[in-house]
């Protein structure tokens, strides 16, 4: 670039200069948005109320002699308005056991933090249900294998989200419905089995399923199928 005139004054033009002319632009941009007033967002920063709205859960294993009770606290944020919305912010775990003492005092405060870190915090279900007791895990009553006390745990979250709204509860179709009840009723007719689940809500003698973990798979019409979930070999 030819310069004519006389030059009487520079400035270096640093990175810095970039960022912030970056900076002011999309700060600009953000302004010119149209934004919903005074909308409240779970962030770290929030301060407890006074009150929350809580919910407890029981945990019975035969794993231990003493029960376990969870609590799990919700935030109710923008109370009143459209855009009110249950959200969890703490939780804490009771029992008589001291043996857990250490490893629940701190998973109930890391569960905690990351509750009021606030975002999309239904990971932690999917984390705490993968979680595997090297002795084995355990038989809920009616037939439902639990492979961790961790992993039990994992369940009452996931079922508390899906009752504030934040997990969707899984829904199976009319036909698969209708199908598991016919199978159930058709393999109730046919035979009688006797085995360790006969107190189980599925037919006696039903196998474990390895995608619902369930002892609901019997065999009909030549094929496993789950009554449970509905998952079969044949499709």
């Amino acid at each position: 670039m030819k310069i004519d005139s006389k030059i009487v004054k520079y400035k270096v033009e640093k990175p810095a200069d970039r960022a912030a002319e970056k900076a002011a632009a999309a700060a600009k941009e953000e302004s010119s948005r149209p934004k919903e007033a005074n909308v409240i967002w779970m962030h770290e920063k929030l301060e407890r109320p006074d009150v929350l709205i809580g919910s407890t859960y029981k945990i019975k294993t035969p794993v231990s002699d003493h029960a376990m009770y969870v609590t799990i606290n919700d935030y109710v944020l923008n109370e009143g308005t459209v855009h009110e919305a249950r959200r969890p912010f703490e939780i804490f775990i009771n029992s008589k056991n001291l043996d857990h003492f250490q490893w629940i005092v701190a998973l109930t405060r890391i569960i905690s933090a990351v509750f009021r870190k606030g975002g999309d915090v239904t990971f932690l279900v999917e984390e705490l249900k993968a979680v595997f007791d090297p002795r084995g895990g355990y038989w809920q009553t009616g037939g439902k294998f639990m492979p961790s006390i961790i992993a039990e745990l994992g369940y009452v979250i996931e079922k508390h989200l899906q009752t504030i709204g934040m997990l969707k509860r899984p829904e199976m179709d009319e036909h698969r419905k209708k199908l598991i009840d016919d199978k159930k009723k058709e393999f109730e007719a046919q035979t009688k089995q006797q085995d360790a689940f006969a107190k189980s809500h599925f037919p006696d003698g039903a196998q474990l399923c390895l995608k619902c973990s369930t002892a609901a798979v019997v065999m009909m019409d030549g094929c496993m199928t789950c009554l449970s979930c509905g998952d079969s070999k044949c499709g």
